[in-house]
């Protein structure tokens, strides 16, 4: 995948990043909220060796105790350091517990030891590291070798007590928290990218391209939350939505152009619009479709031959008590249940009484009659169909129509849903137009070209300032008002006195 592929991917998976990250910030707070304080003191211990007094001696000595200085800090943390230190300061405690709250460590080419103790209170933890330091020195002047005098060879001295901290050492509130905010975001970007990957839907034209070769003459973009308008062709004809049905209008002539036909043959003028499973948008597309080609003047006719769920009837609030069953049974002529919609002259036949058997009834010759009449009678004759997997309605009328749209929706269908669909249509020699992608991520306001949306004017501001204005020149301030002329007054040339003057 490449950067560009990357960042789509992520943006289309946001959620994932943003929800994962928030939880690993409120996972670090948590732990803070929940995490007793603690403090932690340190108190460095000197050593230093009496091993005569010639300076081939000292250098002995400063070489013996920086090699045994390693030694004296793992001493810190044993029980024959620390059992006085409990004795003293807690003796209900052992001095294996105490360990766990003591650290010694030897800076290197040092005869240094730093004590380092951790306590839930800062005076508590800088009484038990100067107790340990005094332990430490006292044990190894008790184990170190003693001289002709009788003396230890070796001095501890405390130079650096310890004291109680300002502040305590955890929690880390602020590392915790960005520590929690960034294992949430790379958990966040890798479930993203792992959705991505088992992700098997029609999300863009790439993805289509790997399922079919059909050409793809439309892409509809996502609709708006709240917007009840479904044929946004008529409701809204300068929305960038109807913009994007015009634009399948005019691919659709552009396919019928490019065409190449034997003398005889019929031209695309009676169109199935169909889907591979319910919810893909297929009648909403249908709908505006229609309206889209009626816009441009041709005469269209708008069939629902869905006649398991009917939807065209509800949808553009028509009566759908009669309409395709009722021509078909003999009930009705044409003329006396088609009914006009919208302001572009627009006919729509409703579905009628859904029948027992629908698919009888749409393979029966009186639909082939119906087609046959309606192609000749009308320039479009837009079918909306229902979907393809679940029953061989669509499949059915393929064979009838001039061609057949199938609408996919990229938050919907999956790809091997898809590939089965077209490989019914396929099977049953259907005349395969393409593919209408729907629901679409497009950003609106790049598609927007309307007057009211010119670009110094989109992002105008209510609350910004004016601009001021100019204060009028001198000549100007002196000049005589502007007088407004009647309506059959012509004006005067320059110079001259007006037809009212004279």
């Amino acid at each position: 995948m490449g950067l560009r592929a990357n960042i789509d991917t992520a943006r289309r998976r946001w959620r994932w990043v943003v929800g994962l990250s928030l939880a690993g910030v409120l996972v670090a707070a948590a732990l803070v909220s929940t995490s007793a304080p603690t403090y932690r003191a340190s108190a460095s211990v000197f050593f230093s060796l009496d091993f005569g007094g010639s300076a081939s001696d000292l250098v002995q000595g400063s070489t013996y105790a920086q090699n045994q200085v390693t030694s004296f800090a793992a001493l810190a943390t044993t029980p024959a350091v620390l059992q006085s230190v409990v004795d003293e300061l807690d003796p209900g405690s052992t001095a294996t517990a105490l360990a766990t709250r003591v650290s010694a460590q030897a800076p290197t080419d040092t005869v240094l030891v730093e004590v380092t103790a951790t306590d839930g209170s800062a005076a508590g933890a800088a009484r038990i590291a100067n107790a340990v330091a005094e332990s430490l020195g006292r044990q190894v002047e008790a184990l170190a070798p003693t001289g002709a005098d009788g003396e230890p060879n070796i001095e501890a001295t405390t130079v650096t007590p310890a004291e109680a901290p300002a502040s305590a050492a955890t929690p880390r509130v602020v590392l915790t928290l960005v520590a929690g905010l960034l294992v949430g975001l790379l958990l966040g970007i890798g479930c993203a990218f792992a959705r991505e990957t088992l992700d098997n839907r029609v999300r863009d034209v790439a993805a289509l391209a790997r399922v079919t070769p059909l050409p793809v003459l439309g892409l509809i973009g996502r609709r708006r939350a709240g917007d009840g308008r479904p044929v946004v062709v008529e409701a809204a004809p300068l929305d960038p939505q109807a913009e994007f049905y015009r634009q399948l209008r005019t691919n659709l002539g552009f396919l019928e152009v490019s065409a190449e036909r034997e003398p005889g043959d019929r031209r695309l003028s009676v169109i199935a619009v169909t889907s591979s499973v319910p919810g893909e948008g297929k009648s909403t597309v249908t709908a505006n479709l229609a309206a889209a080609l009626a816009e441009g003047g041709a005469r269209v006719l708008l069939v629902d031959a869905d006649l398991r769920r009917p939807t065209q009837a509800a949808m553009l609030g028509l009566e759908g008590a009669a309409g395709l069953t009722t021509v078909l049974r003999g009930g009705a002529e044409l003329a006396d249940v088609v009914q006009d919609w919208g302001s572009s002259g627009l006919q729509v036949l409703a579905s009628g009484a859904c029948p027992p058997n629908p698919g009888e009834l749409l393979s029966s010759p009186a639909m082939g009659r119906f087609l046959t009449q309606q192609r000749a009678a009308w320039d479009f004759v837009v079918i909306d169909t229902p979907p393809l997997l679940p029953v061989a309605d669509a499949a059915i009328l393929s064979r009838l129509v001039d061609g057949t749209l199938v609408v996919a929706n990229a938050r919907l269908v999956r790809r091997h849903q898809l590939a089965e669909a077209l490989t019914g249509l396929a099977q049953v020699g259907a005349h395969q137009l393409g593919i209408v992608l729907n629901m679409v991520d497009r950003e609106d306001s790049a598609y927007d070209y309307r007057t009211d949306r010119l670009p110094g004017q989109a992002r105008r501001r209510p609350w910004r300032r004016r601009p001021r204005a100019v204060p009028p020149t001198a000549a100007a301030r002196h000049a005589p008002p502007t007088r407004v002329l009647a309506r059959d007054e012509v004006p005067a040339p320059r110079g001259a006195p007006s037809r009212s003057a004279r």
